[in-house]
């Protein structure tokens, strides 16, 4: 990932808006407490993307995931045939899932549509977030897999899943 973490002030409570507001088909579906969400985002690292700003590189292995809290994010890839695919990914959602779930590289590359403001997890934090506190990380575990589920049964955003 080449953006950087900003001082830029983010609030949590932001990101479960945006997911409890999202009509999108790959809404993450993640309705906990006001308190459990101020407990994960002690294992979520926030960061601001500027348009354009590539956040996962095709190929690359890492299994860090991204919560959408504000922004379109730009999902492409180059098949056999060299055809690039494009799915458009927006606030309330995620990407990375795939990478995340699979521990193969990187699917696709994303980019920032527009600036962006994210919250990213590595499966290092989400392993301490399930050692400390198993129900939130179930929590978020079932809807990082229903997204997934969501975008394979749906063939326009199956290129989504990165």
């Amino acid at each position: 990932m080449s953006a950087a973490a900003t001082s830029t002030k983010f609030d949590i409570q932001h990101l479960a808006q945006a997911m409890r507001h999202s009509s999108a088909l790959d809404a993450v579906p993640l309705n906990l407490s006001e308190a459990h969400w101020v407990t994960l985002a002690n294992y979520m690292q926030p960061v601001a993307l500027q348009q354009g700003q590539v956040l996962i590189e095709q190929g690359v292995k890492d299994r860090t995931v991204y919560f959408v809290e504000s922004g379109t994010l730009t999902v492409h890839y180059e098949d056999s045939k060299e055809r690039v695919r494009i799915a458009v990914v927006g606030a309330g959602s995620l990407l990375g899932e795939g990478a995340f779930f699979s521990h193969l590289p990187r699917s696709a590359t994303v980019n920032a549509g527009s600036d962006c403001r994210i919250w990213c997890m590595t499966p290092l934090r989400f392993r301490e977030l399930g050692v400390r506190h198993p129900p939130i990380a179930l929590e978020v575990a079932i809807a990082m897999s229903a997204v997934l589920a969501r975008r394979m049964y749906n063939k326009p955003k199956r290129v989504a899943v990165t």
